[in-house]
């Protein structure tokens, strides 16, 4: 008889995790092949992911790479190929272009969006049918506070993961009655290796006392939201962002 922590289990599924080489990727895939799914971690080149890999192995987990740029669509199509069946989607892959928009071309600002928002709905187009098929399936769009509460120089950054949530919501109202639900994650400020330079900045120092709890998120506090809607325990939240932030967004603090 299963119990109640049984729900947050993923035996026997399979996880795509885009952009999991590092960052908040990696601890999503590392969470939810601690919880027994086989994950499938991505970049731009799978033999980069090769020491990831082993090392999820080694902790006794699956794991297997897959490598594609997700700009290019038959790349990513050939790859998904030969990956067998995929239960759970992370699309965690994101660009940012730090400038003001009127730095911002029109093909600068088109390519971000095609990389951020465009290639989430691609690659959700190869993965939905064989879980309508298999009646379940999990789609996770990785957005961010920033496509809720905006600021100076990011707006193509800011439209495409706004648009991120949209496309989440509408996804849910046309897939929830096949058995799937789709949900974005809206992180807030997370000490990444990407944030580091931003982090001991006097922005950097601005944004830690901005956030309620007086600090850059973890990594790893990333990984139970993803494991959450990736799981059956969250069968009935279709259509959520669930923000991970500490706090930022639900406070009215210059």
């Amino acid at each position: 008889m299963s119990t109640f922590p049984d729900q947050f289990r993923l035996d026997g599924r399979t996880a795509l995790v885009t952009g999991s080489g590092r960052g908040l990727g990696w601890e999503m895939a590392r969470g939810l092949a601690e919880a027994g799914a086989r994950v499938l971690l991505h970049g731009r080149s799978a033999e980069r992911l090769g020491s990831r890999v082993e090392e999820l192995r080694r902790a006794g987990r699956m794991a297997d790479a897959v490598g594609f740029d997700m700009a290019d669509r038959v790349a990513m199509r050939q790859a998904l190929a030969g990956t067998g069946p995929i239960d759970v989607l992370i699309h965690n892959v994101g660009e940012r272009d730090r400038r003001p928009f009127d730095a911002i071309e029109p093909e600068d600002f088109a390519r971000l969006v095609d990389v951020d928002l465009s290639a989430a709905h691609a690659l959700v187009r190869l993965v939905v049918p064989g879980m309508v098929e298999r009646g379940w399936g999990r789609l996770i769009l990785v957005s961010s506070i920033a496509g809720q509460l905006a600021v100076p120089g990011a707006s193509s950054y800011i439209a495409a993961k706004g648009g991120l949530a949209a496309l989440a919501r509408a996804l849910a109202a046309e897939l929830g009655a096949k058995g799937l639900t789709v949900n974005a994650l809206s992180p807030g400020f997370f000490a990444t290796e990407t944030n580091a330079r931003l982090m001991a900045s006097p922005m950097g120092e601005r944004q830690r006392e901005r956030c309620p709890a007086k600090r850059w998120a973890e990594p790893r506090e990333i990984a139970g939201a993803a494991l959450f809607l990736a799981s059956p325990a969250a069968s009935y939240v279709n259509g959520h962002t669930l923000v991970v932030d500490g706090g930022v967004s639900a406070t009215y603090l210059a």
